[in-house]
C-alpha cells in the first residue's frame, strides 16, 4: 500500500474518467526513493485503468513539490545515489508515458525534481504566486531524471543553461513566458483550471489520444528515422482499430446504406 502517493478516481457523473495522482508528503512533498517508486506504480496503474481517461498531477493546495529530500540524499553512498537516480528517472518516465492526457496543477513551489515532475505532464497550470526553480545546482548537483533534457526541450538550450547554472527562483509570470506553464490562475483556482482542461478529453477516443500523445513525444525523444517508423506504426494501429470498429458496427446493423 502506498504511503505518500494516491490514485483518486472520480465517481461523479460529470467527471467520470477523471483521475488524480496525488502526492502527499508534508510539509514540502519532498521526494525520496520510496516516493519515486510510489509515483511509478501509480502512473502505471493509471495507464492501465479503463475507467481513467485523463489525469491531474497534484501536490495539494499548499505546495506541488520542493524537489528531492536533500537530507536523505546526502546520506546515500555512490551506489545508492545511482539507485535513487534510476528510481527518479523511472518515476518521471512513467508519468510522461501515461497514455492519456495529463495536467499538472501547480501550487506553492515546484523546485528541482518537483519542476521536472511538472514537466512530465502534457499541460501545466500554475497559481500566480508559485515559485519555480531548477535548484539542484545550489546543492552542488544537477537535475536528474532527464530533467535537463525536459527543460531544454521547453525553453531552449540558452535559457535552460541560465536556469540550471544559477538555480534561481522565478515566478509564475516568467514561467508562463518561458512556456513552463500554459495557464496562470489565482492560487485557489489551480485545481479547478486543471480539471477544466482535462474534462475536454474525457469523451475522446482513448486509442487515438494515446497514439497522438506517443507520436508527439517521439518528436522530442527519437531520431528522425525512428520517429517516422514509430508514427507510421501508430497510425496503422489506430487506422486498423477504426476500421475494425466500423466493421463491427456494420455487422450489427449500426450503419445504414446511406
Amino acid at each position: 500500500m502506498s504511503e505518500f502517493v494516491s490514485v483518486v478516481v472520480s465517481d461523479g457523473s460529470q467527471d467520470a474518467g477523471l483521475a488524480m495522482l496525488l502526492l502527499s508528503r508534508p510539509p514540502t512533498n519532498a521526494m525520496t526513493r520510496q516516493v519515486y517508486r510510489e509515483i511509478a506504480a501509480a502512473a502505471t496503474e493509471l495507464g492501465h485503468r479503463d475507467d481513467v481517461a485523463a489525469v491531474i498531477l497534484f501536490g495539494g493546495r499548499e505546495i506541488f513539490s520542493a524537489g528531492d529530500d536533500m537530507p536523505e540524499l546526502r546520506t546515500l553512498t555512490a551506489p545508492e545515489a545511482d539507485t535513487a537516480d534510476r528510481a527518479r528517472r523511472e518515476a518521471l518516465d512513467a508519468v510522461a508515458a501515461i497514455p492519456k492526457p495529463t495536467v499538472a496543477a501547480i501550487t506553492g513551489y515546484a523546485l528541482g525534481a518537483g519542476l521536472t515532475l511538472a514537466m512530465a505532464a502534457d499541460w501545466r497550470v500554475g497559481g500566480d504566486n508559485v515559485k519555480f526553480g531548477a535548484t539542484e545546482i545550489l546543492a552542488g548537483l544537477i537535475p536528474g531524471g532527464d530533467g535537463m533534457a525536459r527543460l531544454t526541450r521547453v525553453v531552449g538550450a540558452g535559457r535552460a543553461k541560465e536556469l540550471v547554472f544559477s538555480g534561481r527562483f522565478f515566478d509564475a509570470e516568467e514561467a508562463l513566458q518561458l512556456g513552463l506553464i500554459e495557464e496562470m490562475v489565482a492560487p485557489d483556482q489551480v485545481y479547478d483550471a486543471a480539471a477544466a482542461w482535462a474534462r475536454r478529453f474525457l469523451d475522446g477516443p482513448p486509442g487515438a489520444l494515446a497514439a497522438a500523445k506517443a507520436a508527439i513525444n517521439d518528436v522530442c525523444d527519437l531520431g528522425p528515422a525512428e520517429r517516422h517508423a514509430a508514427q507510421r506504426r501508430r497510425y496503422r494501429e489506430v487506422f486498423t482499430a477504426g476500421h475494425a470498429a466500423a466493421d463491427r458496427a456494420a455487422a450489427s446493423g449500426g450503419l445504414g446504406d446511406g
